[in-house]
């Protein structure tokens, strides 16, 4: 049972939990109580349902631990996401965003898709899925609405590249993005810290202003998430 529930300080949509001889947790308000995407525990604390936000399995809770200062994100937005996977993640970003705001999740597998189509984005009303490939936005123009924000989890090699043309589609002017950037998807021998510069170089050139790079070890080795601004 919580202890305490409290909003978290700086990040609307995202909470903190006080657990009985666990201490402090992640989570996020269960956008559809009594359902879990992953596994992940429920919390009921005054007539209310949150969801705790694992960062052993989600890079954007694994950033808000590693102390990220800015979490574009906002209840109300439209983001889109790409490489939804399964859900975890997309799941949390759809309770942040809340029944006023929309995730266009876009993921390439068609086995994982049928599972965050029928485990997650079924239940889900402000959750679009979307099967198509990261690196061709026009292939799912007609779906995906102006976005305040996009995030990017994909592992393909150009990853900057494939964020950049999507916000070049899709992503309102002074809007922001998240990018995880996974080094060893990139290149498996290289140096992970020349791997991330060289991608921050490719934002700097098409129109980013980069804000925040957070290493997200322990929680994930070789990543690091990017918080940059769009100023194209």
């Amino acid at each position: 049972m919580a202890v305490r529930v409290k909003q978290h300080e700086r990040f609307p949509g995202v909470y903190w939990v006080w657990l009985k001889d666990e201490g402090e947790r992640l989570a996020t308000l269960n956008l559809v109580p009594g359902t879990v995407v992953y596994g992940e525990r429920l919390v009921e604390f005054e007539g209310e349902e949150f969801r705790l936000w694992d960062p052993h399995r989600s890079k954007l809770a694994a950033a808000v631990l590693k102390g990220l200062r800015g979490l574009p994100v906002q209840p109300g937005h439209r983001v889109l996401y790409l490489g939804a996977a399964s859900g975890t993640t997309a799941s949390h970003v759809s309770d942040i965003v809340g029944a006023g705001g929309n995730v266009f999740c876009v993921e390439f597998a068609p086995r994982v898709f049928r599972e965050l189509v029928e485990r997650v984005c079924s239940l889900r009303t402000n959750m679009v899925p979307l099967l198509g490939d990261a690196r061709f936005p026009e292939s799912y123009r007609m779906f995906v609405e102006e976005v305040d924000d996009v995030y990017c989890d994909v592992a393909q090699r150009e990853q900057a590249r494939v964020l950049a043309d999507n916000a070049d589609m899709f992503l309102k002017g002074g809007g922001w993005v998240l990018l995880a950037i996974k080094a060893r998807s990139i290149n498996v021998v290289e140096a992970p810290l020349r791997v991330y510069e060289r991608e921050l170089e490719v934002l700097r050139g098409r129109g980013f202003e980069v804000g925040e790079v957070l290493g997200l070890e322990p929680f994930d080795r070789d990543h690091v998430m990017v918080v940059a601004r769009y100023v194209k």
